[in-house]
């Protein structure tokens, strides 16, 4: 008896001592419809279910949008094999990356189109989710954007920002998508 006693008061504490990571929910992404680099209607629903990391860039920026999409494409390498996570990049500069532009510039920077979509559409509809859904900035012509990534669950509820400038961003978004890839559908 004193055998059992004292192993269920181990594994109590051993139980409380594991500490089960968790990350904060910030708030969730609306339905949306664009277009994807292939020319074919994107809709929201296609990320049901999944784990996605988003970015704004546009692909004639000469900044930081170059760096943005290698880093991406790291994320990318990280997660391959894990099929319940996508990329997102929607353009910030709809007028000029139509569809066959953001096609170019996906197979330049070696985009699987299995995992990472690149996105346009309407400027309403790239600025309710820049300014209102990820409350990250304005697609409004100025080309002015955020450098950040953001992780969205199965969900679609924001889960982490990740400044690109900062030299762990990425080993913490590859983290944390594995965090995610834990938590209960």
């Amino acid at each position: 008896m004193k055998y059992v006693v004292t192993a269920t008061l181990v594994l109590t504490l051993i139980s409380c001592s594991i500490k089960t990571e968790t990350l904060p929910v910030f708030s969730a992404i609306p339905h949306f419809e664009l277009t994807a680099q292939t020319g074919v209607p994107f809709d929201s629903k296609e990320l049901d279910g999944k784990i996605w990391v988003a970015d704004f860039i546009y692909t004639t920026c000469p900044g930081p949008c170059p760096r943005m999409t290698s880093q991406m494409h790291e994320v990318q390498q990280a997660v391959f094999k894990m099929r319940d996570v996508k990329l997102v990049s929607f353009t910030v500069d709809p007028a000029r990356d139509t569809p066959p532009v953001l096609a170019e510039y996906a197979k330049v920077h070696h985009a699987s189109p299995e995992h990472w979509y690149f996105l346009t559409g309407p400027q309403p509809t790239l600025q309710m989710l820049d300014k209102d859904a990820f409350k990250l900035g304005d697609v409004d012509g100025k080309l002015m954007h955020s450098t950040r990534f953001v992780l969205v669950d199965r969900k679609s509820q924001i889960r982490g920002y990740y400044d690109t400038s900062e030299s762990d961003a990425i080993d913490r978004v590859v983290r944390d998508i594995h965090i995610l890839a834990r938590e209960p559908s």
